[in-house]
């Protein structure tokens, strides 16, 4: 749990942050977007080199120690800005932003550009996984059972385009310490991916457990453990 950090910041406080994270942090993204598709000259390659190594010396003077983690208000709320999925602050992030529906269902809609090729013209196998193992824990934990993946098997039925994609995962089933879930990744021409993992209920949140029954615990949401 020493990654997790309880925190008192208000809605205010935290929308403020958004408002000067996010745009900087796209900032970032579209900069390595940049760097792998310009086609400027050596001279211009090596003055933007100087410049961006400057920029980041002056970032480095003040920084949190280790990773961002999660901030969280007991009171309900947190943020996983530092996740390489959905992370806010993250610039390796799409990022992919999710909505959980009445039924539980979590959906999603996102863009992945060519930092994130694999194939020739198709997005990476490894990142097709990433982006499931998310979906998939983000439905486990929106339905209050948030979970560590013990397993992820992943169906790969076509090559998945860059360009704008559609993501969706539901919880399947559940059995004491165990949740499963599904998932697929949804393309122009149809489904790209399906996937199926295991999600098992960490140590820290059985203690949070409130039900009697500890064989079928279920907690409140908290979906942005994930």
């Amino acid at each position: 749990m020493t990654h997790f950090r309880a925190e008192d910041a208000t809605e205010e406080e935290i929308a403020r942050e958004a408002a000067l994270y996010a745009p900087f942090t796209d900032a970032v993204r579209q900069l390595a977007d940049a760097t792998l598709r310009t086609t400027v000259d050596e001279d211009e390659i090596r003055a933007v080199q100087a410049e961006i190594e400057a920029l980041t010396a002056r970032l480095r003077a003040a920084r949190i120690p280790g990773s961002y983690g999660v901030r969280y208000r007991p009171s309900g709320g947190g943020r996983a800005w530092g996740n390489a999925v959905v992370g806010l602050r993250n610039p390796i992030a799409p990022p992919v932003v999710t909505s959980v529906g009445d039924d539980g269902r979590v959906t999603t809609e996102f863009h992945l550009g060519a930092v994130y090729e694999g194939p020739p013209g198709l997005v990476h196998g490894g990142v097709v996984s990433l982006v499931l193992d998310q979906l998939l824990g983000q439905a486990a934990g929106a339905g209050g059972r948030p979970g560590m993946t013990g397993t992820l098997t992943i169906v790969y039925r076509q090559g998945t385009p860059l360009g704008p994609l559609r993501g969706e995962a539901w919880i399947d089933r559940t059995e004491g310490i165990k949740t499963w879930a599904k998932g697929r990744l949804l393309g122009p021409d149809g489904v790209t991916a399906e996937a199926e993992g295991v999600f098992i209920l960490p140590k820290w949140a059985r203690a949070m457990l409130a039900a009697d029954d500890p064989e079928t615990p279920v907690l409140p949401d908290r979906s942005y453990f994930q």
